[in-house]
């Protein structure tokens, strides 16, 4: 890497509380095998563990912006997408650890494809080196359905841990909605930009490695059960019903949406009475329809603003979808999940 050029690529990492996290984040930017200049940025979200001084001492040509209050993934990543100067940017979770030659082989994709794209890597469990997906399809809930096909690279998303994009299909789209907060936001982008008219893809060979539910505490399987929490349950059915009611063309979404909202009440009541405990009812999903009707305006509009860029139609939205709903496959292997 030439430090005297310009970057190309802008790798943009989110960070909270993750000391023990970083120091790996980084030195798997910093050895990847590529002939083009990278910078660096991070955003540390007013950790409390002493990440922002030991990030400032030990990385000194890091670009740290340091949060006075935490603000979330979604803010996080808007303020680094502002202070980028890279044609494309990376955005990388800081509980993630790129191959070498992932940025190389990124930078070679977008450059073969000729046209603006979010790109993506093969996900790979950081403890186990399982692969966990090769990006993912939707269920008809826009519940991500993980693809583990090799030779299918068009998936409907990537998710945000690991997404590659150009700097001016960021700007285009508009970046994270600052009003998700975290969950959901990667999925929202690659609807938009599939909308659009742009590729959302997966390369089949090298990958990053990541520790996968370790921000949220929970969402991956283990010891043969499904572990989650009350709070990223709760962000997950609230931000992926916003970007069903944006993303998803009228015709589907005025059969969809009803449907939707009965069986997410259903499930809230099913897993409450099953469990024995009506708290989760009030934790996850009894708040939906409330929230729902307090962002009633702004989801109007946010909807009107990405249904007037959609350029591609039903036959060619509906690829990425797989029609066998996610929850139920999951609830069949491993029966009802443990939230904590």
């Amino acid at each position: 890497m030439n430090s005297s050029s310009p970057p190309v690529v802008s790798v943009c990492i989110a960070h909270f509380n993750g000391i023990e996290l970083i120091d790996a984040c980084l030195a798997s930017v910093r050895r990847q095998d590529c002939d083009f200049e990278v910078e660096i940025i991070v955003h540390d979200d007013a950790s409390t563990d002493g990440s922002a001084v030991h990030i400032r001492t030990k990385y000194p040509d890091v670009c740290l912006i340091e949060s006075a209050e935490n603000v979330g993934f979604c803010i996080a990543n808007n303020r680094m997408a502002a202070a980028a100067s890279g044609e494309f940017m990376l955005l990388l979770n800081n509980d993630a650890e790129l191959l070498p030659d992932a940025l190389r082989l990124l930078h070679r994709e977008a450059r073969g494809l000729q046209r603006p794209a979010i790109l993506s890597l093969p996900q790979f469990d950081l403890d186990t080196d399982a692969l966990i997906d090769r990006g993912c399809l939707l269920d008809p809930f826009f519940n991500p359905v993980p693809n583990l096909d090799a030779a299918r690279a068009d998936v409907a998303m990537v998710i945000g841990a690991c997404l590659w994009i150009p700097k001016s299909l960021w700007d285009e789209l508009g970046g994270f909605p600052d009003w998700f907060g975290s969950i959901g936001e990667d999925l929202h982008l690659c609807c938009q930009a599939r909308l659009a008219g742009y590729p959302v893809r997966v390369l089949p060979v090298s990958g990053f490695r990541h520790r996968y539910g370790a921000s949220f505490g929970g969402g991956k399987v283990r010891d043969e059960g499904l572990i989650t929490t009350r709070k990223r349950r709760a962000f997950s059915e609230r931000n992926k019903t916003r970007a069903m009611i944006m993303c998803q063309p009228a015709p589907l979404l005025a059969v969809q949406f009803p449907v939707h909202i009965v069986v997410i009440l259903i499930e809230g009541v099913l897993l409450s009475a099953f469990k024995r405990d009506f708290t989760l009812w009030r934790d996850i999903y009894a708040s939906l329809p409330r929230e729902l009707w307090r962002d009633y305006a702004r989801l109007r509009s946010a909807r009107a603003s990405v249904q007037s860029r959609r350029r591609i139609g039903l036959r060619a939205w509906l690829r990425a979808f797989s029609w066998v709903p996610w929850k139920l496959r999951m609830l069949i292997r491993y029966g009802l999940p443990v939230v904590k």
